[in-house]
């Protein structure tokens, strides 16, 4: 008997390390921006605190500036389980789950700091527990970036001075709606191929943030900065689906609350770096910054307001808590 309970024992104690040499992994995340960018100096600080909290059983491999593919591709690598983890914009996550498309409701809020309340709410939250049904991927949480704005090769005094001009978007539905309501050319292009179309004429302007038109040097091709704030444009942290059914409830938890903390990080980082950023730009006299609100762009977001309210109920739920914080 006692031999019995022996074997047992060391039945259980095998089994106890099989399961926790499973359950270690160097898992690989993946973005789309580069190793300088703020979405990536998070995920980093996230590997390292993860590693550390879990006693070396997780790593993790950074994989920045589309190493492992555009976002569509990474996504499919989710999905198969050949990546363990992306942090992805929205905007990606909106070609394939329409609701998501009312996060980008112009002027949905005023700021970075307000996009954090909202995505951090009921409603954006309720958005994140649907990913795993409708993508194959496990929503984790939001993230900030700085709010969308215009740079434009040309001077523009208002909204009619972008009818038929060529403008570089990324290509998702709420974006391609905005600017074909305006009058604009939508032209998809990769972020990298801006600053020379910029120069030679391909593009008449950039749909981007400060952080591009900053790092990127976009400012070295432009005539004027619509500091506009039009669109919020957040980071989603996202887990392979197939990975995380291999995962016990506590690497789940660990997961999950690293990963919020540091996308949440992002909102309060990027209200200091906006107004640095905006600063340099200014700084360098290449550029005549225009602060524009609601109002130049008032009948445009009427229009969509009008489209999308027929898209997804979702965007009302957002105005309302919306509301709550302005």
């Amino acid at each position: 008997m006692k031999l019995k309970t022996l074997f047992k024992a060391l039945a259980l104690t095998a089994s106890i390390a099989l399961s926790s040499s499973v359950a270690a992994k160097d898992m690989r995340l993946g973005l789309i921006v580069p190793a300088s960018h703020e979405w990536s100096k998070a995920a980093t600080a996230m590997g390292e605190e993860l590693k550390e909290k879990s006693g070396g059983r997780h790593t993790m491999s950074i994989f920045p500036a589309g190493q492992l593919g555009n976002e569509a591709q990474m996504l499919q690598q989710l999905q198969t389980g050949a990546l363990d983890m992306a942090f992805m914009t929205v905007a990606e996550i909106t070609n394939r789950s329409e609701d998501f498309g009312a996060l980008f409701a112009p002027y949905l809020v005023k700021n970075v700091h307000d996009s954090g309340i909202l995505l951090n709410g009921p409603t954006a939250q309720k958005l994140l527990d649907s990913l795993a049904a409708d993508i194959g991927a496990v929503g984790l949480g939001f993230g900030g970036a700085s709010m969308r704005l215009l740079l434009t090769a040309f001077p523009i005094q208002s909204a009619e001075d972008l009818k038929g001009r060529k403008i570089r978007i990324t290509p998702f539905p709420p974006a391609k709606d905005f600017y074909q309501i305006m009058g604009a050319a939508s032209t998809p292009m990769p972020v990298t191929d801006v600053y020379d179309s910029l120069a030679n004429g391909q593009v008449d302007g950039v749909d981007a943030d400060l952080e591009l038109v900053w790092r990127m040097k976009f400012y070295e091709r432009g005539n004027t900065l619509l500091h506009s704030s039009h669109m919020m444009f957040p980071v989603i942290g996202l887990v392979s689906g197939r990975l995380w059914q291999q995962l016990d409830e506590a690497d789940r938890e660990l997961i999950r609350e690293t990963t919020r903390k540091h996308l949440n990080g992002l909102f309060k980082t990027y209200g200091v770096v906006e107004a640095e950023m905006l600063e340099n730009i200014r700084g360098t006299g290449k550029v005549q910054i225009i602060e524009a609100g609601p109002e130049f762009f008032s009948s445009i977001n009427q229009q969509w307001e009008t489209l999308w309210n027929k898209r997804t109920p979702v965007l009302q739920e957002l105005r309302k808590e919306a509301a709550q914080i302005n």
